[in-house]
């Protein structure tokens, strides 16, 4: 059974950083690519970034790049997005996800990311 669960999320004011993590099971972690998107109140779902299966390449969204970093442990079977210089609109749930874009297969069930003062 393939499972994905995030964790990190939190409260954080502006301009501050938060780590999110994604634990992985029943699947082969180290072969597949992995990327992290998020989903803002009303609004649609956003692709953020992916990770192949190596760790050697990454893109990111527009919206993201160069404050976040995604990263993978393979011994771990752990996906991993660090986030920078936060800001409101970020605010959002983040999820994990089998796969280097929509649409996925599988994808966990998200964690909550609030950015407020």
């Amino acid at each position: 059974q393939v499972r994905l669960v995030e964790s990190g999320g939190g409260l954080v004011q502006p301009g501050g950083s938060l780590r999110l993590s994604c634990v992985t099971s029943g699947f082969d972690f180290s072969s597949n690519w992995m990327s992290w998107a998020r989903q803002a109140p009303g609004k649609g779902p956003e692709w953020l970034s992916l990770i192949s299966a190596d760790g050697r390449t990454t893109e990111y969204a527009d919206s993201v790049n160069g404050r976040f970093t995604i990263s993978k442990d393979n011994t771990k079977d752990t996906l991993y997005l660090q986030m920078n210089n936060l800001k409101p609109d970020d605010t959002a749930l983040y999820y994990c996800a089998k796969g280097s874009r929509p649409p996925y297969n599988y994808r966990g069930r998200g964690t909550q990311v609030t950015v407020s003062s």
